[in-house]
């Protein structure tokens, strides 16, 4: 996918900050279908809210997006979790199908109704998809698995509507998909040069460049 190209929209979602941990932690995952026009601003969608505003959102978390393709083998792997594997079920502002870790790359710059986002980095699975599907080991399972989706920060602010199409603008990135980087910076065996390489991508979040220089300092 290097030239522009355009996919539907099959969920756009925010969600409200409500009670949500076992201990009463907070939290936004939970985030149901809206139609729009919803406003696409720098920190995300206009009624969207993080209750971890450390960990999540923010100016590189702007929006979440998981693909669509990835709840039927998550069903499949977690047949009695199966109900849970829908649309929202990560807690995504948007999904679509055929974009996927694979052919999403860092910097990919996409259209959203009258917006500009440019993909900033993966997504960080945290303790909160285990509560959610009941699953002690679903972090670690999302981690290995590399379907984790990923995050936009928005470079023009503009509105949606839940009908509008998800376009590919630009792509400066080729060398970098999604799957690449969660290898060298979440997967055993980095290669050196390419965690050089990913410290220096401007484009990236400043979280995961750190995440390089890191591995680069311990090994």
């Amino acid at each position: 996918m290097t030239e522009i190209a355009s996919f539907r929209l099959l969920s756009l979602r925010i969600g409200r900050v409500q009670t949500f941990g076992p201990a009463g932690q907070m939290s936004g995952i939970a985030k149901k279908p809206v139609s729009g026009p919803i406003k696409v601003g720098k920190l995300g969608l206009d009624g969207d809210e993080q209750a971890d505003k450390l960990h999540h959102g923010g100016i590189d978390k702007a929006l979440h997006h998981y693909p669509f393709e990835h709840y039927a083998a998550w069903a499949a792997a977690l047949p009695e979790q199966a109900h849970l594997f829908h649309p929202g079920g990560f807690g995504e502002n948007l999904s679509t199908q055929v974009l996927h870790e694979d052919n999403v790359c860092l910097g990919d710059i996409f259209l959203l109704g009258s917006a500009l986002i440019q993909v900033s980095q993966g997504r960080t699975p945290c303790w909160k998809l285990n509560h959610r599907f009941g699953v002690s080991d679903m972090v670690h399972r999302v981690q290995i698995s590399l379907r984790s989706g990923w995050y936009y920060r928005v470079l023009t602010e503009g509105s949606v509507m839940s009908d509008d199409p998800l376009t590919l603008m630009q792509r400066p990135y080729l060398d970098w998909p999604l799957t690449r980087l969660f290898r060298q910076l979440h997967h055993a065996n980095p290669d050196r040069a390419a965690l050089a390489e990913i410290a220096d991508l401007e484009v990236l979040s400043t979280n995961w460049r750190e995440k390089a220089v890191n591995r680069l300092n311990t090994g």
